[in-house]
């Protein structure tokens, strides 16, 4: 039976998280799964807006209720039906990353890059969460990068646990070279 790789994947907004997912799913034919759209469906079957505000709120909401670890459990869960190796992107808390460290063949993947450059990659993105100032945006990321409360996000302690991080203020080729370098560390072999 193959031995199946399961990288949680965590960084700063706008850093390229989810260009490396994209990496993964089709050059190494991983499966996806994103606490983003988990959230996006939870709003949805709330009927409540999808923006940054409501996303944050309603994952504290979940791990409040249900545990730090909840969102990261019920996507885990998804990953081991997968048939291949899974990437689980946004992790933002260090309670994610514990439960997920259960499993031998879990690492950690850090992104990040220059605010500036974050900056710009987000307007250019155009998500519904995406149209804020530069000023807004600044706020937003000191906000999630520390937080005393458990159940809340707290990224700058989730990129210290990382097993690799990536600084990507590059091109997307230079984004890819990084990846497999981190792949190469981790002792992945493509099947």
């Amino acid at each position: 039976m193959m031995q199946k790789f399961i990288i949680g994947i965590t960084g700063t907004l706008g850093a390229g998280k989810g260009t490396v997912v994209e990496y993964l799913v089709r050059e190494k034919g991983f499966c996806h799964f994103s606490v983003r759209d988990f959230l996006r469906e939870e709003l949805e079957k709330r009927e409540m807006p999808v923006n940054r505000d409501t996303l944050t709120a309603i994952a504290n909401t979940l791990r409040v209720k249900h545990g730090t670890s909840y969102i990261i459990e019920q996507l885990f869960l998804k990953a081991r039906e997968c048939d291949s190796h899974s990437v689980i992107e946004s992790i933002r808390t260090p309670g994610e990353i514990e439960s997920l460290r259960k499993n031998d063949q879990f690492f950690l993947l850090a992104v990040d890059a220059d605010p500036r450059v974050r900056y710009q990659r987000i307007r250019k993105r155009n998500s519904e969460t995406d149209q804020i100032s530069f000023r807004v945006f600044l706020e937003n990321e000191e906000r999630e990068m520390h937080s005393t409360n458990p159940f809340h996000q707290h990224l700058a302690a989730c990129i210290k646990q990382a097993d690799f991080v990536i600084m990507n203020n590059g091109s997307i080729l230079q984004l890819n070279e990084q990846t497999e370098a981190f792949l190469t560390q981790i002792g992945f072999q493509s099947q």
